[in-house]
């Protein structure tokens, strides 16, 4: 066997290397790098030039304080920088404080840096592969330019792993475009041949404004017209910012720009946390957009915890995850109901909302408005549509000696003087019922055009929505079955799902053991009357393990109170007279998040009167 080789320490430029594979992945790192270091230098203006995606060129320019010439060989030593002094590692208030970037980038391509103090003549320093050169006198304006050509000339191996020009050069737009949304007050550009990628100018004002109108150069006009405002502050953490309307989502998490103490990071605690705020709004596997900034004391989170510096640690996470997922609940709750634009319609078909938010100071954001006061006539009308709690949603609106959860409505369609809505219901957001089409949809009318509502879709949520706060009470009435139902499960699922009784128990399931590998069903929720209880029973025993972690069987119950709402709401096909389509709309203005049904597809669709003039060409 032969002997281990002694124990040595590398040379600077072999440790160099390594650090730039831990912080210099992709040419995008090295503009996060670079940028970064400008706005920590106080910069008004960062203005970024590439080529070839990075590859051959990245000039990165800024107008900050600006290095004296002593201080360029010590800005490309490793460990040495002007942003600590190394005694508080927690109290951090910059973007680098390392000191690998400069180094790390200079020792895998050929470095420039030219830079001038406000008080001092300009100087260059050069690195060739982790070569210095001397300082050279130069000339330059008051900042500091920094050239990166060849990058990872020195080792060619990582050219291999480096994705398209095209796909390069869109990771370098989305790392300005975040540094861009985190510091509104300079302004930035990004150019490539010559072609301008994306520019804004500087903001004035305060922060909140100046966020508010970058939001349009970055996240596009559409969003900036549509967004929840987020303002919520807990035990010392602010959060603010914008998060997209429910049926504004998109088919990728790229459009969620999540910021701590104004750092941009990809953390999954964030981003698990708005996922689970929009789980009850948004379809599975769609992503809503955001732009959310964390601001907390700078010891309560770590920033050091990850090379690139891209995660964070909390030191209070389950706050922080509380917080987000409150606040963004709260404002889709507050938003209240409104129809999207039949005419936007966004990815899948999914509709895009046009803004119908209170207008601030040229911005067009969702204001909340507590649900409009009903007419006077109106108020038989939704009374008549009201059923005790234990009748909810059995009959689903059909006379009492329907069979419940088996509506029959009748082919009866007049209108009696009773139901007869007066005019001013035109001013509420759903307006006035005027005919249903195909026996589901509910065709309205208000004061900005017509509007379509799935009565299905919409009862869903409807329903979902009670389910949820029944929950949050006492827990849902149950109904004892008059011959318990015996649901036989896969090996071993029964003794999983057994193990939840007491959860089940809030849902109004009842089971017990019943043999190796089936239950017995005495109880279920009384609110749908007959329902299909072997698969509700089977769904829930899909997956054990899952049953086993609180946060798993949280969402898997959810799944299931969806599932229930959907089979106990009123079903497409079932005629509705005009009575229950306007008590359906005001209950639609009244309940939480009702612009989607639990399942993310929309309730109503609009479609104004300037679209219905276009189409007849009036206008």
């Amino acid at each position: 066997m032969s002997q281990p080789a002694p124990i040595r320490q590398l040379p600077e430029g072999v440790v160099n290397r390594i650090a730039a594979g831990e912080v210099i992945e992709r040419p995008a790192a090295v503009v996060k790098e670079l940028v970064e270091n400008a706005l920590d230098a106080g910069a008004g203006r960062v203005d970024v030039v590439i080529r070839d995606g990075g590859r051959t060129l990245i000039r990165v320019t800024d107008d900050g304080h600006g290095m004296a010439a002593d201080d360029l060989p010590l800005a490309l030593t490793r460990h040495a920088t002007s942003k600590t002094d190394g005694t508080d590692l927690l109290a951090i208030h910059s973007f680098g404080f390392r000191g690998e970037a400069l180094p790390s980038i200079g020792s895998v391509a050929r470095l420039s840096i030219i830079s001038r103090p406000a008080d001092s003549d300009a100087a260059r320093l050069q690195c060739i592969a982790g070569d210095l050169g001397s300082v050279e006198p130069a000339g330059h304006p008051h900042g500091t330019t920094v050239e990166v050509r060849d990058l990872f000339f020195a080792t060619p191996a990582r050219l291999k792993f480096l994705k398209s020009e095209r796909a390069e050069t869109q990771a370098i737009a989305e790392v300005v475009r975040r540094l861009a949304m985190a510091h509104p007050q300079a302004g930035f550009s990004l150019t490539e041949k010559d072609r301008t990628i994306f520019k804004a100018r500087a903001e004035s004002g305060d922060l909140f404004d100046a966020r508010r109108s970058r939001l349009v150069a970055v996240m596009g006009r559409d969003f900036a017209e549509t967004a929840l405002v987020i303002d919520a502050e807990r035990e010392g953490l602010h959060l603010g910012g914008y998060a997209s309307a429910p049926t504004d989502h998109r088919a990728t998490g790229q459009a969620q720009h999540l910021f701590v103490n104004g750092r941009p990071v990809r953390d999954k605690l964030l981003v698990g946390a708005a996922r689970a705020a929009y789980a009850d709004v948004v379809p599975r596997g769609r992503h809503a957009a955001l732009v959310l900034f964390l601001d907390l004391e700078s010891r309560r989170v770590d920033v050091n915890v990850h090379p690139a510096k891209t995660e964070v640690r909390f030191r209070e996470s389950a706050a922080v995850r509380g917080l987000i997922i409150g606040a963004l609940r709260q404002a889709l709750a507050e938003a209240g109901h409104r129809a999207p634009a039949l005419g936007k319609a966004g990815p899948l078909g999914q509709p895009a909302p046009v803004a119908r938010g209170m207008a601030t100071g040229g911005f067009s954001g969702y204001a909340y408005r507590p649900p409009p006061p009903v007419p006077q006539g109106l108020a038989e009308t939704a009374t008549a549509f009201q059923r005790p709690q234990q009748e909810l949603a059995v009959d689903g609106w059909s006379a009492p000696e329907t069979t419940a959860g088996e509506p029959d409505y009748g082919p009866d369609m007049q209108v009696k003087p009773s139901e007869i809505v007066p005019e001013t219901a035109l001013n509420l957001p759903l307006g006035i019922a005027r005919a249903q089409i195909h026996e589901t949809y509910i065709v309205a009318q208000n004061a900005e055009g017509m509007i379509l509502v799935d009565q299905h879709a919409a009862h869903e949520r409807l329903v979902y929505e009670r389910m949820k706060a029944a929950l949050a009470g006492s827990g849902i009435a149950r109904q004892v079955l008059l011959i318990p139902e015996i649901v036989e499960l896969p090996p071993g699922s029964a003794d999983a799902l057994l193990e939840e009784t007491q959860a089940l128990e809030r849902f109004g399931l009842v089971i017990e053991s019943f043999g190796a590998d089936a239950v017995s069903v005495r109880e279920t929720p009384a609110m749908f009357g007959a329902i299909d209880t072997a698969s509700l029973i089977r769904d829930l025993a899909e997956a054990p393990e899952s049953l086993k972690d609180t946060h798993a069987l949280d969402v898997k119950l959810r799944h299931v109170c969806a599932t229930m709402a959907c089979h106990g709401s009123v079903r497409a096909g079932r005629r509705l007279n005009h009575a229950e389509m306007n008590a359906l709309l005001r209950d639609m203005e009244a309940t939480p998040n009702s612009a989607t049904c639990n399942h993310g597809r929309p309730t109503s669709v609009l479609l104004s009167l300037a679209e219905i003039e276009r189409l007849f060409a009036r206008r």
